[in-house]
């Protein structure tokens, strides 16, 4: 579905449609099939929480976002995002401990220099710069490859191959030779960690691979899941959440001149609900039927949750097509909910504090170097965002 020209931060026209017309609608896929695409809050996190629905991918009725690349055995696929439990627990179980909220605030002083050097840059090179290639990418790229061990040299590679595999305009066969050279580029890291060890969750993951609890193909999955979700959205909340503030000037000010976390804590959570750049919706297929809502999902049929919508439900967000960073609003579904939750949300969370608490006190006069309607914005990716945000000062 599109969105509107003039309002490129709201969902598509045609979702609020169906959102006023009931919780649950059928709709027709690109190969055919007819999905429930659920649009309101209450009925997305119920069925999130429901064990009889499937995040796996090869579970029947699974509804896909387009042709699935080649199964290759020997790679497996992108770590446990797309499986169930037992095993998707028993594998997420194993990447947890870093992402602990106590672990992750430990990074913040980490975090702040890296935000503080890059602004640093910024300042003292040319006018207009890119926002995205010069900030918003480097942050969590720089700070999810300390977590990981991974050479931040080698940025160029794995930002490449990631934007290959978030987007839907790249052929599938292109998106398949991405997925295979990120996954033997992590499956080359394991096999040194496992030789010269460091602290990070790579090598972590090696010394599992060592005592036998882990195939080292599914060890190389979780490296890319984590390397490539790690930088990619945290990346692009960076740079639509700042294009949504300099179009929202008397937010923007609230932001600039407070000094209360408890403010930068609320305007990060709005910024999540408002803009949801994981905007392909929550996918899973059922496993028995379920009553819900009037309807009944039979077993085998697909069930796609649409986050963005569902944050735009007025009757869990007051105006809720209003940007307010004093709302509250911790309830919103941008990060999932239930055992498929997002893994990462606590370092996302902190390096969004970090950026929006700093990026617009250290430039108080940042503004787009160009028209909005010229910005290019990511309709062509399981990821939304800009590819380029050219601002100065």
């Amino acid at each position: 579905m599109e969105r509107a020209a003039a309002c490129p931060f709201d969902p598509p026209p045609a979702l609020h449609d169906l959102q006023d017309q009931a919780p649950l609608t059928r709709v027709r896929l690109w190969d055919g099939s007819t999905p429930w695409l659920v649009t309101r809050h209450a009925e997305q996190r119920t069925l999130l929480a429901d064990q009889r629905l499937s995040a796996a991918i090869d579970s029947p009725g699974y509804p896909l976002p387009g042709p699935a690349r080649p199964r290759d055995e020997r790679r497996g696929s992108i770590g446990f995002i797309l499986m169930d439990d037992p095993e998707h627990a028993r594998l997420r179980r194993m990447v947890t401990a870093p992402f602990a909220i106590k672990r992750v605030e430990a990074l913040r002083p980490a975090i702040q220099k890296i935000v503080d050097d890059l602004i640093d840059e910024m300042l003292a090179g040319p006018r207009p710069v890119d926002l995205v290639e010069a900030f918003a990418l480097p942050v969590p790229s720089l700070v999810i490859c300390a977590l990981l061990g991974v050479p931040y040299t080698d940025h160029d590679l794995f930002q490449g191959h990631s934007r290959n595999l978030i987007s839907r305009s790249v052929p599938i066969e292109e998106r398949s030779a991405s997925f295979t050279a990120l996954h033997d580029y992590l499956d080359d890291l394991i096999g040194s960690k496992l030789d010269h060890p460091d602290d990070g969750l790579l090598s972590q993951l090696a010394e599992r691979v060592r005592g036998g609890e882990l195939k080292r193909s599914d060890a190389a999955g979780i490296g890319v899941l984590l390397l490539v979700a790690g930088h990619e959205t945290t990346a692009n909340m960076i740079a639509l959440g700042t294009l949504a503030l300099l179009e929202h000037p008397d937010q923007l000010a609230l932001l600039r001149d407070s000094d209360d976390p408890k403010l930068v804590a609320s305007a990060v959570e709005e910024l999540l609900r408002y803009l949801n750049i994981t905007h392909t919706g929550r996918r899973r297929a059922a496993l028995e039927d379920i009553d819900i809502a009037g309807v009944t999902i039979r077993a085998g049929e697909g069930v796609i949750m649409a986050n963005d919508i569902g944050n735009r439900d007025p009757s869990m967000f007051d105006a809720p097509d209003d940007l307010d960073l004093t709302r509250d609003a911790r309830r919103h579904v941008a990060f999932g909910f239930g055992v498929h939750q997002c893994l990462g949300q606590p370092l996302a969370r902190l390096e969004l504090q970090v950026v929006y608490s700093t990026l617009y006190r250290r430039i108080p006069t940042l503004r787009r170097a160009t028209e909005l309607d010229a910005i290019p914005f990511k309709h062509d990716g399981a990821v939304y965002g800009v590819y380029e945000l050219p601002v100065s000062w």
